[in-house]
C-alpha cells in the first residue's frame, strides 16, 4: 500500500512539471525507412522510455494533412534544456546530421536543443523543420546571440529577445546559456532575401528592462536588425554594445564614468563629467525611442529637465567623441 501510494506522488509530482512538447520533423525530399521516423534524445526515460538516446523507441506519427511532416507529443519536465535528433528509421547510424547552426555547439556534439521554459496547459510545438536541415520549409534559420560578461548581474527571470517575429513580446523569447555567459535563442523567419528584422535584447522579462543599445548597430527605432538570406548564425555581441564583450573596455561601460543626481528625479537631472570634452547625450524609454537628444561640449555639468517625461525608467547614453559609450539607467518619479 505505501509503495501504491508514493508511485502516485511521484506521478502527481510529475505531472505538476511536466510540460506538452510536440517534436515535428519534415521528410520532403527523402525516402522515409519502413520502419519509420523516430526521435531520439536525453529526455526519453523520463517520457516513460527504456532508456535515453535509444533511436527506435519513440515513433513518431504521420500527419494525415501533410504527409511529409511526422510528429509524436511527449510529456516532459519543464525549464530544463534538452538534446535530441530524427531517426529515418529505427539504428543509430538512420540518424540525421545536424548542421552546425542547429547544433548545441559544445564539445564537438551535434545535437539539436530545445529549452522549455514554461508549465502552461498548452502544447509547446517545435518547427517541423527539415529533416538534417536547420529550418521548416520556406523559412531560415537566425540563431541569436548575446553575451553578458559585462552585466554586474542577471536577472532572476532570465535573458530575453524581443523582436518583430514574436511582436516584440518579452517573455516569450527566453534565452537559454549553456556556460553561463553567451545567451543564445533560435529563431525561424521567412526566407525573402531582403527582409529586415528589427530585436533587442532584454535583461529581464519586461519593456523597462530592454537595453539601451548604442552606437551604429541601433536604428532609427533603437533596434537592432539583421537580415537573412539564408540559415545565420550572428556573432555573440556584448549586452547594449554593437561588437563582442572581449573589444569593450572596462571604461566603456563602467556606470561610475558619469555621475548622475539626483536619480530617482521628478524635475532635474545633473550629469556630472571628468573632462570638458565634447561628446552626445541620448535619453532613452523604455520601449527604445530616443525622447531626449543633445551635443555638448567645453562643459562638465549638463543640466537635463525631466518635469515633461512621463514617470517610468528611462537609459541616459552617453557617446564621447572617440566613440567610447556608457549607459545609466534614470528613474523617473
Amino acid at each position: 500500500m505505501k509503495y501504491i501510494l508514493f508511485s502516485l506522488l511521484v506521478l502527481a509530482s510529475f505531472r505538476l512539471s511536466a510540460k506538452k512538447v510536440m517534436f515535428a520533423v519534415n521528410m520532403e525530399a527523402w525516402v522515409v525507412d519502413s520502419t519509420g521516423i523516430h526521435v531520439t534524445g536525453d529526455f526519453q526515460d523520463e517520457a516513460g522510455f527504456a532508456a535515453d538516446w535509444d533511436p527506435g523507441t519513440t515513433a513518431m506519427v504521420q500527419d494525415m494533412n501533410d504527409t511529409n511532416i511526422w510528429w509524436v507529443v511527449l510529456d516532459l519536465p519543464a525549464f530544463r534544456v534538452y538534446e535530441f535528433k530524427y531517426v529515418d528509421g529505427n539504428q543509430g547510424y538512420q540518424q540525421e546530421f545536424v548542421p552546425v547552426e542547429s547544433r548545441v555547439n559544445y564539445n564537438f556534439i551535434d545535437n539539436r536543443w530545445i529549452y522549455i521554459d514554461s508549465l502552461g496547459n498548452d502544447t509547446f510545438h517545435l518547427p517541423a523543420v527539415r529533416f538534417s536541415g536547420n529550418a521548416p520549409a520556406g523559412k531560415n534559420l537566425i540563431r541569436f546571440y548575446v553575451d553578458m560578461t559585462n552585466e554586474v548581474s542577471v536577472s532572476p527571470d532570465g535573458v530575453h529577445m524581443a523582436d518583430d517575429v514574436n511582436a516584440w513580446s518579452t517573455v516569450d523569447a527566453y534565452m537559454y546559456s549553456f556556460d553561463g555567459v553567451a545567451y543564445e535563442y533560435l529563431v525561424y523567419v521567412d526566407s525573402g532575401l531582403s527582409t529586415v528584422h528589427e530585436y533587442k535584447y532584454l535583461n529581464g522579462n519586461t519593456t523597462g528592462n530592454y537595453e539601451a543599445l548604442a552606437g551604429w548597430c541601433a536604428n532609427g527605432n533603437g533596434n537592432r536588425t539583421i537580415v537573412a538570406p539564408r540559415d545565420t548564425m550572428l556573432p555573440a555581441v556584448c549586452y547594449t554594445f554593437c561588437a563582442a564583450c572581449s573589444t569593450v573596455g572596462i571604461a566603456d561601460i563602467s556606470p561610475r564614468q558619469f555621475t548622475m543626481t539626483p536619480n530617482p528625479s521628478v524635475d532635474f537631472v545633473q550629469l556630472g563629467f571628468s573632462d570638458n570634452g565634447g561628446r552626445v547625450i541620448s535619453v532613452i524609454d523604455h520601449t527604445g525611442r530616443e525622447v531626449e537628444h543633445l551635443s555638448t561640449d567645453g562643459q562638465t555639468n549638463v543640466s537635463l529637465d525631466v518635469k515633461p517625461y512621463s514617470a517610468g525608467i528611462y537609459y541616459v547614453r552617453v557617446m564621447e567623441k572617440n566613440g567610447r559609450t556608457q549607459v545609466q539607467k534614470l528613474i523617473v518619479d
